[in-house]
């Protein structure tokens, strides 16, 4: 009724004498075989290879290995020793030397071991013949007889080659939800690339030099080349695949040597792991943005965020009234301090100034919790369950396990803008005249917990293009500390304890660097407050501020600054906010460049700081060149729009002096 697809075509019927018509098992004949022992008749045509070209040949050493098709490969590459003969379907049985089956008969026939150890074992049958002989690469060995090279175990050996974990696979299209083509045609298209890299592997296996080690490809590795490709394009590009394949098996088939040893290198950069990529020296993607500095920041005001309906994110347009403080007052003497842990959740009390008695800040003694947010696995469309969401701190899937990491003590965060400005007032950036707009300032806070909640530990700032340090201090918190969050700020004990005074006569200096000090020796200042005067330093209310997640950092000086940049807004997630792209994920993104990878040790706001300009940069070097596009251009710092059709006037400029200052844009 239905024709068969033939999975079953290459196993031999168990029926010894079948009578059906149409049998869906092979009933060709078995290999050849020399007795019921199981030793299989050797092969002149094996044994033809001259002692004389043994004697310059390098022994190989002999492994086991998993081939891409199971261990019916390995088994196949084991009897072209001589000592074998493969079969008419290509499954083929152990080899065994003539001296090891006299023994293991001797032993039978003794009762020493039992007669089904001497029978041999069928492999498991080959999915398609001519996919089989594509992987058999021909190295002559010691004996004189073909072997296949395993290039996998030499590539171990070569540091400068990255080890990737692969799941054995067969040669055969990955499930998909709804596939580009048939079956039969992705396997036809698969079949084929996998004949040519298998040619342009071996061409690699001639190398004689270093490189050969990290460019040869092993078969599983070739096969999961073949795979992961072959999917891409089933994914991205379904209307196209068949031509998108059809034309890459012919650029196989005319590359050459140099250019595959091109790409390999490419496929090596893109699997290394980030410690092997952050040891060598890789400059970093130049932004060129066609602008003078001067130039770059008179385009800022064109990036401002608007402040319209931020207030629902956790900006801070306006600060809150005097009524509305004493309203969080009031709030916080009736709870009499009893706070929710912003770790683990559970409900504690907090002790400001220490409980009589005993001392403690806080109750509810140690905190156990999970330092990371937990991360919902990616879903691919041939997924039809739940996936959990896991932890990436221990991988432990929620709700399994209260958390992986102790704490001494719970801790507490404040959110609400009437109780921010209970602890320390919101403050406008006051109108300067003496100080002038020419430069743009990048700022970046670490915050720790204390006994008034979440609280300013460490202030950066750096000037915008250059990114030079303008002010890098250590703040001394208003409250008590429970925890200095060190895994994220960076901050520790030892770096209060070796901290400086901050002098303030430091900022006449002309060192850029003179209002900072080293990692291990930061200036102290005595509070928050003193921490944003000097801040105010350098900002004027048209000043551009610029940042990463804006809101945390303005809400921990307490200030609000109309003149406002957000990385977070330029790069918004497609999803909207609240839910934001990351610091780290977007540098990489856009200049390849790995941040914030001191784990344990926490991050440096310096480095932060200077990424978020970074990307100012880029979208200022975008949007000019969308606007020179439009007919945009800059004269002696003039910037002038786009000429209506034929106007133009000396110099090309519009007539009647149509231009704008920069200083004005």
């Amino acid at each position: 009724m239905f024709s068969t697809i033939g999975l079953f075509k290459q196993i031999s019927c168990p029926e010894s004498s079948c009578q059906l018509l149409n049998c869906i098992f092979s009933h060709e004949p078995t290999s050849q075989q020399a007795g019921t022992d199981g030793v299989a008749v050797p092969s002149p045509s094996l044994n033809s290879t001259s002692k004389d070209s043994d004697e310059f040949e390098r022994p190989h050493k002999k492994r086991r290995i998993s081939g891409a098709f199971g261990d019916s490969e390995v088994l196949a590459v084991k009897t072209t020793n001589g000592f074998g003969v493969a079969g008419p379907s290509g499954a083929e049985g152990p080899t065994k030397t003539p001296s090891d089956a006299i023994a293991l008969n001797n032993a039978v026939r003794k009762g020493n071991l039992p007669f089904t150890a001497s029978k041999t074992v069928s492999p498991p049958p080959l999915r398609k013949q001519k996919v089989a002989s594509a992987t058999h690469a021909k190295v002559p060995d010691q004996n004189g007889a073909q072997n296949q090279h395993n290039g996998a175990s030499e590539v171990r050996m070569v540091p400068s080659k990255p080890k990737r974990e692969l799941k054995e696979e067969s040669l055969n299209p990955r499930m998909l939800q709804n596939p580009p083509a048939s079956h039969a045609v992705r396997l036809k298209l698969i079949t084929m690339l996998y004949e040519h890299m298998v040619r342009l592997n071996n061409e690699v296996k001639s190398i004689l030099d270093d490189s050969r080690a990290a460019l040869e490809l092993s078969d599983q590795e070739m096969i999961t080349e073949v795979l992961e490709e072959e999917e891409k394009v089933a994914k991205e590009k379904p209307s196209v695949y068949s031509n998108i394949l059809k034309l890459r098996i012919v650029a196989l088939k005319k590359m050459k040597l140099e250019d595959w040893k091109r790409e390999r290198l490419k496929q090596i950069a893109k699997h290394a792991p980030d410690e092997m990529l952050s040891s060598v020296s890789k400059p970093s993607n130049a932004i060129e943005t066609g602008l003078s500095p001067a130039e770059e920041v008179a385009m800022l005001p064109r990036l401002f965020a608007k402040q319209e309906g931020l207030a629902k994110f956790g900006y801070v347009p306006v600060a809150p009234s005097d009524a509305d403080v004493e309203q969080a007052r009031k709030g916080v003497e009736a709870s009499q301090g009893w706070e929710q842990c912003d770790r683990c959740k559970s409900r504690f009390q907090v002790f400001p100034g220490r409980r009589p008695g005993d001392g403690a800040l806080t109750s509810g003694g140690h905190c156990t919790y999970h330092y990371a947010r937990p991360l919902r696995p990616t879903k691919e469309k041939a997924d039809t369950g739940h996936k959990e969401s896991i932890y990436p701190c221990c991988s432990q899937p929620v709700g399994s396990s209260i958390g992986c990491t102790t704490a001494d003590s719970h801790v507490f965060k404040v959110s609400d803008v009437k109780r921010l400005a209970l602890v320390m007032p919101f403050k406008k950036t006051p109108v300067q005249a003496y100080k002038k707009s020419d430069k743009a300032v990048c700022f970046d806070c670490e915050m720790g917990y204390t006994t008034l909640g979440m609280e300013l530990i460490r202030l950066t700032a750096t000037s915008w293009p250059d990114g030079d340090a303008l002010l890098d201090v250590l703040v001394r918190p208003m409250g008590e500390i429970l925890d200095l969050n060190s895994r994220f700020s960076g901050i520790r004990p030892e770096h209060y304890n070796n901290a400086i005074p901050y002098d303030a006569s430091s900022q006449g200096s002309s060192n850029p660097e003179a209002g900072e000090a080293s990692e291990s020796r930061l200036r102290l200042v005595g509070s928050p407050s003193t921490a944003r005067d000097l801040l105010l330093q350098h900002l004027h209310p048209t000043t551009p501020l610029i940042a990463h997640a804006a809101e945390n950092d303005l809400n921990a000086i307490r200030l609000i600054h109309p003149s406002l940049i957000d990385t977070v807004l330029l790069y918004p997630h497609p999803r909207g906010l609240p839910i934001r792209h990351g610091l780290k994920m977007l540098t990489k993104r856009h200049f390849d460049r790995n941040i914030q990878m001191g784990g344990a040790r926490g991050h440096d706001s310096k480095e932060d700081a200077r990424a978020a300009g970074e990307l100012v940069r880029l979208k200022v070097a975008e949007m000019w060149k969308g606007m020179r596009r439009e007919g945009w251009r800059v004269e002696d710092g003039v910037l002038f729009p786009p000429l209506p059709t034929g106007a133009t006037g000396k110099g090309g400029k519009a007539v009647g002096g149509g231009g704008a200052r920069l200083e004005g844009v």
